[in-house]
């Protein structure tokens, strides 16, 4: 497709009338020299729905390492041999302290993750007392706590939580490609447990671990049927150790290619750009708000480092870009 059927077809979904799936398949099956074209209707969807405004996110890594599923792509899996820190969930002035750092700065949410299919109960109460803490109207508060049941969701939300983070990772298709030991539909109750309580959900994906077009469209689907609020997406950093350390199928423009087709595809949503986005993007890491992305997440991701805020708020500045007000 050429840039004026593109802009054509933006205009299209800005106006609420979405193309076929063959459409968005084409999307994602553009030649990486063509993926320039994607962008002046990305851009215009991106513009048409939030604007110059960015959101920025951070999360805090409260407990590491030792977990019990066997994600292939995950450094701190205890089927994997690797260097990921491993350490029990941090005390109350740990688990606040980035957020409290963040509320003196741009950054609009703040989320404690941690390792493991669900987190205990205990620690989940430990969490909630520290979010507790983090004054709401100072940065909005998240949790990714794994599989979690009503009662502890409800603790959180006690605690002023408003966003839970439960990535699906891939489509289901896909998915026990990737991991066997819990399954997906559980990871799909997670978030229709948490939707039920009244809390926006932050789901997406890892690119870059073997997955086809049709597996992206399929997992870009289960979001838009979830009806999901944020989506990250992360590209896979190959760790020594796991058993995706010698996978390399991604390229800048594959990046974002994907970014662009998001944004076709779920035009509304916000799309924060998180892990691997230096490490697979390299120079042309500055182009992902003109393929259509929403947000990034600034500081360390969990088990490797990311990008100071300070070099996000320049590259947004630089770009013209504006940090969303809380």
């Amino acid at each position: 497709m050429n840039k004026r059927d593109l802009l054509a077809i933006a205009e299209d979904i800005i106006d609420r009338k979405y193309p076929d799936n063959n459409v968005y398949l084409d999307i994602l099956s553009t030649p990486d020299h063509e993926v320039f074209n994607l962008f002046p209707g990305a851009d215009m969807i991106r513009d048409s729905y939030f604007g110059r405004g960015v959101h920025l996110c951070t999360i805090c890594n409260g407990k590491s390492g030792r977990c019990s599923e066997d994600c292939k792509f995950c450094s701190q899996s205890a089927f994997s041999r690797t260097d990921a820190p491993v350490y029990p969930l941090m005390d109350k002035q740990g688990l606040k302290g980035v957020g409290l750092y963040a509320c003196e700065t741009p950054i609009n949410r703040y989320s404690i993750v941690t390792t493991g299919k669900g987190l205990p109960g205990r620690e989940v109460k430990s969490v909630a007392e520290a979010m507790a803490e983090i004054d709401p109207s100072k940065i909005g508060k998240c949790a990714s706590l794994g599989i979690l049941q009503r009662h502890d969701l409800r603790l959180l939300i006690g605690a002023g939580v408003t966003r839970y983070h439960h990535n699906l990772e891939a489509g289901k298709s896909y998915f026990y490609q990737i991991c066997t030991t819990h399954g997906y539909e559980e990871r799909v109750n997670t978030i229709l447990l948490a939707k039920e309580l009244g809390l926006q959900i932050c789901s997406g994906g890892i690119f870059g671990m073997g997955e086809t077009n049709k597996h992206i469209l399929e997992l870009a689907m289960a979001l838009r049927d979830l009806d999901v609020d944020s989506i990250p997406i992360n590209f896979l950093i190959p760790m020594k150790g796991t058993p995706f350390e010698s996978l390399n199928n991604l390229t800048p423009l594959r990046c974002l290619k994907i970014i662009a087709f998001f944004r076709y595809f779920l035009p509304a949503k916000e799309i924060i750009i998180c892990g691997g986005r230096e490490y697979n993007l390299g120079e042309l890491h500055p182009m992902v708000f003109h393929a259509g992305a929403s947000g990034v997440m600034t500081g360390n991701y969990l088990t490797t480092e990311g990008r100071p805020l300070e070099k996000d708020l320049d590259m947004i500045d630089r770009l013209e870009f504006v940090i969303r007000g809380k």
